[in-house]
């Protein structure tokens, strides 16, 4: 369950590498939507968008297969974008959409295999941009393992975990989906591998570290307070 989606009515939705997305219930009944890829792919959704129409985007992550497919509730499949400036889409990460209705995608790194990017001198990932009803342009390159990203509560800023750079950037967000210079928010100590990120109201970022199991508060100011930690040295 890589990417863990709630609405407001108790459902949860989460990636499921059985080739769908698995609907929990609030009464606890689950459900795998699930269906056939074309050209003989494996379904193997990453990041996962819930759409207003309740289907969903998910960030296809292959061995060497990306992109962003649609999967429909009755289990229909379709590539909904597979390259992008006439490249083909590597394996991908994360996919969401804003509040302006723009779909941002992550891919972490164009290294094949992908484990070869588990170092901090690696810089090869990528954010594409989707405006609505516009064509997908790359926004922002050269980051140290793109994961996931966030618009921030003021929709000034796009927020992104560099995992294997171990930091935490920001770029100013334009209304055309352009983006502004990176900076650095905060750079984490030994053994914090930024992967999942999400904001409070406050405009506190939430960051979930793989390998050491860190959940940490990022708060407006760079300080950084650890609420949740099982790790083994």
């Amino acid at each position: 369950p890589e990417c863990v989606l709630a609405n407001a009515h108790g459902d949860l939705f989460c990636a499921d590498w059985r080739g769908g997305v698995t609907h929990l219930h609030p009464d606890g009944r689950a459900a795998l939507y699930t269906g056939t890829m074309p050209d003989g792919l494996q379904a193997r959704p990453n990041g996962i968008a819930l759409l207003a129409d309740g289907s969903f985007l998910w960030a296809q992550l292959g061995d060497t297969d990306g992109g962003v497919y649609q999967l429909r509730r009755d289990g229909q499949i379709r590539p909904w974008l597979r390259e992008v400036e006439g490249v083909t889409l590597p394996p991908s990460n994360f996919v969401v959409q804003d509040h302006a209705g723009r779909t941002w995608i992550t891919v972490s790194t164009r290294l094949q295999p992908r484990a070869a990017a588990y170092r901090s001198d690696v810089a090869d990932g990528f954010i594409v941009c989707v405006p609505p009803n516009g064509k997908a342009f790359v926004a922002a390159d050269g980051l140290g393992y793109t994961n996931e990203v966030a618009v921030h509560p003021s929709g000034r800023w796009l927020y992104v975990n560099e995992t294997f750079a171990r930091r935490l950037s920001r770029f100013a967000l334009n209304a055309d989906g352009t983006l502004g210079t990176r900076e650095t928010v905060v750079t984490f100590g030994s053994g914090t591998f930024p992967d999942g990120l999400a904001f409070d109201e406050a405009g506190n970022a939430w960051v979930v570290s793989i390998v050491s199991n860190r959940l940490i508060c990022v708060a407006p100011d760079g300080t950084c307070t650890t609420h949740l930690e099982d790790a083994e040295p």
